[in-house]
């Protein structure tokens, strides 16, 4: 039983990898961060290593990237592309040496030298000279057999396609990345996610002509055939390619001891803020060649090198400038717009510096370099700052004392803390307010909320900049005529929205109360009030109430929530907007409390991302048939229910308090909805 488990789990986890794999090296569309990515092929090979009873054609211990696409021809490369085994630490690096030195029997005192290269975040080419010309070029494809992309890769100028140097070999296979720098991709931003992406997107284009208006590079750094190449080491290889015209990477050195070799790979990290191109890490490559022979190759990769990757969730950046966002409960957030660097495989320009006090404590500064930090799901924020690279005198950021709407900030005063709050906020204005009104739009029409199919928050950012929309009741009266004409719409596009926007006019209370953006009612608290008052009627009719105490009574809501409340109606523009919602939406009485459901005594928590179903639906399908929802894992929860990339801790805890682990599948079977 144990042992089919155990195979469910790996052929599942294969299954993501080729999923993730032919969206990131196919469809140039990456879904998850390169760190992720990397993360599961590593548990993949851990679980392959430990149960010698699962094997796979599609593991990552027998695969490099993935197969050519249809849109090209395809050839076999001479000499397999390989993929590169990663380190993460400097454990790693010691017993990659210490494995090197075992496999070779060489004396502990002997030294290994390192040809050590900066990896360039870009796509792998392989450039075929016969008699000095250029004559075929492939892309990477699967390791053994690639795309013929000869006609794309003319284009790029750091390519020679002719060389007449007499040391040059009869035939060779001259192999890099191409790539695209960092300051050129900032004309390209709208179209790609990163550099990366606009390099392979802009690589694998059909016509040549369109590839040649891009501004790509090649970089080289090894060979795969050869004849005639007459070098006996990597460093010397590379500076042959110099003189052969070929462009290296400037950051190469060679390098000897593991100490030297963490000292080389922090002062580089440190640098890849100033760099124009995207590095993710550092390759190490024994750099004799007699050794690489030797030394060989095992499954898919080269025992002779190693790829030091760089922390997926930091980075270092500058802070160009300092910009103040307001969100919809008044809030003023300081967001630093930095040089775009790469974290994990994701293209960070802006990195959140929290609030008035941190900026303070931290000492952050325009113009100062930064760690930035993202981990997972959550919004990049600066770390701390480097005062030593200070070279020039930085004023102090002066936060400011007024929100652009003109009215003066204020910090509320916390009753429970006995402190002022760190966040300064634009009081409570609501609407009254233009950019605590655009934010409240964005949150109309949020997913918990009407969640309109084609009706996002950049459109509705977009909206309002057009002028189309101010209140909420706007979007209910669109003008399609004027959206119809709008660059990148049409006539399809706008009767699409149309319908969309009539779907949605029919809502549930729980989730028009919660769309109303009332400050300290999240979704809980809006179920909560909305099996409290009923139907609508009965929750508009507290604007002529002047006692609201009665809602102390509801368990679940306080004097916070009651304070928020009481704020809300106490503006005669929101009360404005409930009557003219309420003239063209059906908004749905609360149901009532199922006791009798399938779920009844039952708790559950999800974690990870489901397939074609949101948390909140997961949450009501539990509560419609009496099921509970609760937000940790302790001795309480009966059901933790796993997706994509589950909370590893919540897995663990869970499994240490023999909770039941079961995935969406097996919580639809339970509920009858799948047969």
């Amino acid at each position: 039983m144990r042992k089919n488990l155990i195979k469910k789990e790996y052929l599942k986890k294969i299954k993501q990898f080729e999923n993730y794999n032919k969206k990131y090296f196919d469809e140039n569309k990456p879904i998850i961060s390169d760190s992720d990515f990397d993360n599961l092929k590593y548990e993949i090979i851990e679980l392959e290593k430990k149960y010698q009873y699962l094997k796979s054609k599609n593991s990552p211990s027998n695969k490099v990237g993935f197969k050519p696409s249809k849109n090209f021809k395809k050839a076999n490369h001479k000499v397999p592309m390989l993929s590169l085994s990663n380190a993460f630490s400097e454990e790693d690096l010691i017993n990659f040496e210490k494995k090197t030195a075992n496999f070779l029997s060489v004396k502990s005192d002997f030294k290994l030298f390192y040809s050590v290269e900066p990896k360039i975040d870009g796509i792998s080419a392989s450039l075929t000279y016969e008699n000095g010309n250029f004559v075929r070029g492939l892309s990477r494809g699967d390791g053994k057999e690639g795309e013929d992309i000869t006609d794309n890769l003319n284009t790029i100028k750091d390519i020679p396609k002719k060389i007449v140097s007499k040391d040059f070999p009869e035939a060779i296979d001259i192999r890099g990345e191409v790539f695209i720098r960092n300051s050129k991709f900032e004309n390209l931003r709208d179209k790609f996610a990163n550099p990366r992406n606009a390099a392979s997107g802009s690589l694998r284009q059909k016509n040549p002509e369109d590839t040649k208006k891009i501004p790509l590079n090649f970089i080289a750094y090894t060979f795969g055939f050869e004849n005639g190449l007459k070098v006996e080491n990597q460093s010397d290889f590379l500076k042959k390619l110099e003189e052969w015209g070929f462009k290296i990477n400037p950051l190469n050195k060679l390098i000897s001891g593991v100490e030297n070799l963490i000292d080389n790979y922090n002062k580089i990290e440190k640098k890849r803020a100033d760099l124009d191109f995207d590095i993710d890490g550092i390759v190490y490559k024994v750099n004799d060649f007699a050794l690489q022979k030797r030394l060989g190759n095992v499954a898919n990769a080269p025992r002779w090198a190693v790829a030091h990757k760089f922390s997926s969730n930091k980075a270092i950046s500058q802070i160009k400038d300092i910009e103040i966002q307001i969100g919809r409960t008044g809030a003023l957030t300081p967001v630093a717009k930095i040089k775009p660097i790469n974290i994990g495989g994701v293209q960070v320009s802006n990195a959140t510096l929290h609030n008035e006090d941190e900026i303070i404590r931290k000492d952050i500064r325009i113009g100062d370099t930064v760690t930035v930090e993202r981990a997972g799901d959550v919004i990049p924020h600066v770390v701390s700052v480097d005062t030593s690279r200070r070279k020039n005198i930085l004023k102090k950021f002066i936060f400011p004392k007024k929100c652009p709407c003109g009215y003066e900030t204020i910090k509320e005063f916390n009753k429970i803390t006995k402190k002022f709050d760190a966040v300064r906020r634009c009081p409570d204005r609501g609407f009254e307010c233009n950019r605590i009104a655009k934010e409240k739009l964005k949150h109309f029409v949020s997913k918990e909320a009407f969640n309109i199919d084609g009706f996002g928050k950049k459109i509705a950012e977009k909206f309002w900049e057009l002028n189309l929309i101010r209140l909420p009741q706007d979007i209910f009266k669109l003008d399609y005529d004027k959206i119809e004409k709008l660059d990148g719409w049409g006539k399809l596009s706008s009767d699409n929205l149309r319908y969309s926007v009539d779907e949605k006019k029919q809502i549930s209370l729980e989730r028009f109360i919660y769309s109303l953006g009332i400050r300290h009612i999240g979704l809980e608290n809006a179920k909560i009030l909305a099996r409290y008052f009923e139907s609508f009627q009965k929750f508009k009719i507290l604007s002529k109430k002047n006692n609201y105490n009665d809602l102390l009574n509801i368990d679940g809501i306080g004097e916070t929530q009651l304070v928020s409340i009481k704020s809300f109606f106490s503006k005669n523009i929101n009360v404005k907007i409930l009557n003219e919602l309420d003239k063209v939406l059906n908004i749905q009485d609360a149901k009532a409390v199922n006791n009798k459901g399938l779920l009844k005594n039952m708790s559950f928590l999800v974690t990870g991302k489901l397939n074609n179903i949101s948390r909140a639906e997961v949450k009501s399908l539990i509560e419609e048939n009496s099921g509970t929802t609760v937000s940790s894992v302790s001795k309480k929860l009966n059901y933790l229910i796993t997706g994509e990339k589950p909370t590893k801790k919540k897995v663990e805890s869970a499994k240490a308090l023999k909770i039941k682990i079961i995935d969406q599948d097996e919580f639809l079977r339970i509920l009858n909805k799948t047969s």
